[in-house]
């Protein structure tokens, strides 16, 4: 039985993100819920070993494989058994440990922003006391990197996923739009001009990623770097700003 889970943001792939407040609550955890996500994407866990190592936490690691959604549910009912189906792995693997303390959750980025792990945590029983440390978003390593602002003067800002891009293209009425989980690169599907992109990828880390320019002459060249650096890393994560009139 979890009594205490504490979700600890870390930013997008750089030790430095970690805050005065998250390095104090690793050393303080009992334990950490390590998730292992297949074949090729070891950086991902070796990340967040060489941060606890960083902090100095004596916090014991349970390492547990990650399930694999299933393709041939609709969307919405893939996540949520895929969400089950986490929710029962931490359980099983905390009570094989017997842990007495704190457990912790390295969260890429921030807990609050595109990020399930607060509702795997809801799924849980009992519900554990819930602790959320935020952390630097993708979102910020991404207009950090590019040196520009989320917003123009007095503008409006829009944040959504790629799925939401393709079906419905930018929101009406708003200047700019910021996208996250887009593994199709939905930009593609945008006539719409002129539009100008900031994209990023391995934001924070050695092999980070810049291109920026507008969508229609650096559109392809981004696709194409994509796809070469996920097949160089095995994985990939991404972001990107469109902005309708930049600055």
């Amino acid at each position: 039985m979890i009594e205490q889970l504490w979700l600890i943001g870390i930013g997008t792939g750089s030790p430095e993100h970690i805050t005065r407040e998250g390095a104090k609550a690793l050393r303080e955890a009992a334990a950490v819920l390590l998730p292992r996500k297949g074949p090729g994407k070891d950086d991902l866990a070796t990340l967040r070993l060489n941060i606890l190592q960083d902090v100095g936490s004596p916090a014991q690691v349970l390492d547990f494989d990650m399930p694999v959604r299933d393709e041939t549910l609709p969307y919405q009912a893939r996540v949520a058994k895929w969400h089950d189906e986490i929710a029962q792995i931490w359980e099983s693997t905390l009570a094989a440990a017997e842990v007495e303390g704190p457990v912790a959750l390295l969260v890429w980025g921030d807990p609050g922003l595109y990020d399930s792990t607060l509702r795997i945590a809801g799924r849980l029983s009992p519900k554990p006391a819930l602790r959320v440390v935020p952390g630097i978003t993708a979102l910020q390593a991404l207009t950090a990197a590019h040196a520009v602002p989320f917003n123009t003067i007095d503008g409006s800002v829009c944040v959504t996923t790629g799925q939401q891009l393709r079906e419905n293209g930018m929101p009406a009425g708003v200047e700019t739009v910021l996208v996250m989980l887009d593994g199709q690169c939905s930009f593609q599907s945008l006539e719409e001009r002129p539009l100008y992109i900031w994209w990023g990828a391995f934001l924070g880390m050695e092999e980070q990623l810049l291109r920026a320019g507008p969508l229609h002459e650096v559109g392809s060249g981004i696709v194409k770097l994509r796809a070469e650096a996920r097949a160089t890393h095995g994985w990939i994560m991404d972001t990107y700003m469109l902005r309708r009139t930049p600055d």
